[in-house]
């Protein structure tokens, strides 16, 4: 019996930098490959878009499985995310939301706050969130087709 190895977009601003290198190496001990869309190097002056909007994309066109963005507070990382049509991102502070956000609702990328989230919750809100499966009960689908229609026709 095989196991797929789930490729996993993730990316940092400087805000989320120490996290996400933290975050790459907890995801190759949990058999998911971490897919690193940036920061390469700690720069302040860098900015959360540049890294968010590219990782948005190719979770959008399912380069990789989900994807995992960290700015300052998270707050900027899934405003950027949401702006790309496919994507169902949230900021994310509890186990709770972590996993129901991708049970009901679709979420296919976690936005955490590099300032505001621990090595250890993080881990566990991302552990949370790539083992969940969506239901795909009746109201959820009907409650995403309302929003794929507004993606389609703001």
């Amino acid at each position: 019996m095989s196991t797929v190895i789930r490729k996993i977009g993730i990316c940092a601003d400087h805000g989320g930098f120490e996290l996400k290198e933290s975050l790459k190496s907890f995801l190759t001990e949990n058999k998911f490959e971490p897919v690193d869309f940036g920061a390469t190097e700690l720069n302040n002056a860098d900015d959360f878009p540049d890294y968010v909007i590219p990782l948005a994309k190719a979770v959008a066109a399912g380069e990789v499985f989900r994807g995992i963005a960290i700015c300052g507070s998270g707050v900027g990382a899934c405003v950027a995310a949401n702006k790309i049509s496919g994507i169902r991102a949230a900021l994310i502070t509890d186990y709770f939301s972590a996993h129901q956000g991708v049970e009901d609702d679709d979420m296919n990328l976690i936005c955490l706050g590099g300032r505001v989230t621990g090595y250890a919750s993080a881990e566990e809100l991302v552990l949370a969130f790539l083992n969940a499966k969506f239901i795909g009960a009746e109201r959820h689908l009907r409650r995403l087709k309302k929003i794929q229609n507004l993606e389609n026709h703001p």
